[in-house]
């Protein structure tokens, strides 16, 4: 569909379809239309509920502050839609531009917005995981059901994996005045994300505020009663914690499963992305009529070397979804790409949390402002002698002047003296990632391409 005849026959009677009826994809609906887009526009989501907004559920909702169902993300315009809802896509004919679905339907399309997310990865064990008291947390459901069983007084609550959501989960349990337990197979909570220098202060918070925190244990077995409800985990260093409800966070899947087979670059680490939105084919050679936005896009970022980068974050998904739907009526000369810094917040015992960047492609940390042991600090990451994230605890007015730096490329340690530099802060200190290796509960930042150790594909022919 290329030449501005063909470009203009598509802006009036084209077919888009978006598979993801969540915050990437309701955007791109919006700006689609924002921009002139007049044809069909069909929104499939397996989900039964119109796009909602998922950051209140481990905050406001568990709190009982908010029903999971007063969680709709607000319209910024009329999109004018076919809504499939509560139907899951199964497939996906590239050849054919058709999208197939879980009900034997099909849907043609001239353009494709690929925006499925991620899920919350369940209990391994699938006996375990149907014990009553068992949760996870993604979904509006997902948070109506906890929400109720967190408001009926549970004697203990163990969270499974202490990223950020199983974090809040705990703030939200200690805020009701819940019992619970965090397991984290990490070295302290938030490692993944932040690392140990950080992770350290987030262990102290959480143990401030009566969480039974472990670390560096992980959960071997759940046991049920007769009734089948949960009553115990069994813990890798041998003890065991009697609870009634467990809330398993151990991070995400992504959702590219119905994509097999299909042609397009898409697996476990999310859909292969240039810089526009478009997605690659399985022989690394883009298309002009596929494109991903959201957590499931993984995309080049020309700030961080070009390292293809999944992102979980909220303004993320925002933004790539403009990115997506603006390259989708326009000539090749008129893209644009996704440059935006990422960002990420966190609410948890109290404290505010933003990082800029991305922290965990560094190796080193400076406390360029505050203290650690005050646990109100503005932290700069630096990564090959230049500045590549920055987290602040309680500092957040601070963190336009750090992506501002990150964004110039600014050297690191940063030149200059700030105004609430501490001794602490004279010199950087390893910023303690663990082993990438080794994964931790709830990373939020995937990292993909130029290793050696990745595998080459092997190619197929088609039958």
């Amino acid at each position: 569909m290329s030449g501005d005849g063909s470009l203009e026959r598509f802006r009036r009677e084209g077919r888009v379809v978006v598979v993801g009826a969540s915050l990437a994809g309701l955007r791109a609906a919006e700006t689609l239309r924002e921009k002139g887009f007049a044809g069909s526009l069909t929104m499939i989501g397996d989900e039964p509920h119109e796009p909602y907004d998922r950051p209140p559920l481990s905050k406001t909702v568990l709190l009982g502050r908010a029903a999971a169902e007063r969680t709709a993300l607000p319209r910024l315009k009329e999109v004018d839609a076919t809504w499939r809802l509560g139907v899951a896509a199964t497939g996906l004919d590239m050849a054919g531009r058709r999208v197939r679905l879980a009900d034997g339907d099909e849907v043609p399309y001239d353009r494709l917005l690929i925006a499925t997310g991620v899920r919350a990865r369940p209990w391994p064990r699938e006996a375990e995981a149907e014990l009553d008291g068992v949760f996870v947390l993604r979904t509006r459901d997902d948070g109506a059901a906890l929400a109720r069983r967190l408001a009926a007084g549970p004697k203990r609550v163990l969270v499974v994996g202490a990223g950020f959501t199983g974090s809040e989960i705990a703030a939200a349990c200690r805020e009701r005045g819940l019992a619970v337990t965090v397991a984290e197979r990490g070295a302290s909570p938030l490692v993944g994300a932040l690392g140990g220098v950080v992770g350290a202060v987030a262990a102290d918070l959480q143990r401030r505020h009566g969480v039974d925190l472990r670390c560096g244990v992980m959960v071997t077995a759940l046991e049920g009663d007769a009734a089948g409800r949960v009553r115990a985990a069994r813990l890798s260093d041998g003890s065991t914690v009697e609870t009634d409800v467990v809330v398993v966070s151990l991070g995400a899947t992504r959702n590219t499963e119905w994509l097999a087979g299909s042609g397009l670059g898409a697996g476990p680490r999310g859909i292969a992305c240039d810089a526009g939105c478009r997605a690659f084919d399985i022989r690394g050679i883009v298309t002009d009529d596929v494109f991903a936005a959201g957590d499931v896009a993984r995309c080049p970022h020309p700030l961080f070397g070009y390292q293809f980068l999944s992102l979980e974050h909220w303004g993320n998904a925002v933004s790539q979804a403009r990115v997506a739907a603006h390259n989708m009526l326009s000539e090749s000369t008129d893209r644009i790409p996704h440059l935006e810094v990422p960002a990420f917040w966190s609410s948890q015992f109290g404290v505010n949390i933003k990082s800029v960047g991305v922290p965990s492609l560094g190796t080193e940390i400076l406390i360029a402002q505050g203290s650690l042991e005050e646990r109100r600090f503005v932290g700069v990451y630096g990564y090959q002698g230049r500045i590549i994230g920055a987290v602040s605890f309680d500092q957040a007015r601070w963190l336009p002047f750090y992506q501002e730096l990150i964004e110039t490329t600014a050297p690191f340690p940063p030149e200059f003296a700030t105004v609430d530099r501490r001794a602490e802060g004279r010199r950087p200190l390893d910023a303690d990632f663990p082993d990438p290796s080794v994964p931790t509960h709830g990373p939020t930042v995937t990292l993909s391409g130029y290793s050696p150790a990745d595998r080459r594909m092997t190619f197929t022919p088609a039958h």
